[in-house]
């Protein structure tokens, strides 16, 4: 079992910075790839990016690209998203999900975390 906790997220103006934190218990956390998904009112949990277990690999969601970075730390058992030029559109709550597989299907990912929530002010 492998418990995410994510932190971060505040209120923040267009074009400012956030890095969001998500801890994992569990030693088995390091042998899963990790994803951020996000989800706004109204819409369904959209995709932003993933990372593999040993970091190598990562993914993104057109969107973000260019302007979020995914890493991880293993020694911390930790993953990080750092978004800079935020825009009003990328308001939503960010979830961090764990899994075997590098993928961006939300049904793919068994742990989740409880979120945390971004707020961009136009």
């Amino acid at each position: 079992q492998v418990q995410l906790v994510e932190s971060g997220g505040r209120l923040v103006q267009t074009g400012g910075s956030l890095r969001l934190s998500c801890v994992a218990s569990g030693r088995t956390f390091n042998t899963y790839a990790t994803a951020w998904f996000r989800h706004a009112p109204g819409k369904e949990r959209e995709f932003v990016a993933a990372i593999s277990l040993g970091g190598g690999h990562t993914s993104y969601t057109d969107s973000v690209k260019g302007r979020f970075t995914i890493s991880r730390d293993s020694a911390k058992y930790t993953v990080y998203l750092q978004m800079n030029n935020l825009k009003h559109e990328d308001t939503a709550r960010y979830y961090c999900a764990a899994d075997v597989a590098l993928t961006d299907d939300v049904k793919a990912y068994r742990y989740w975390g409880q979120g945390t929530q971004v707020t961009v002010s136009s």
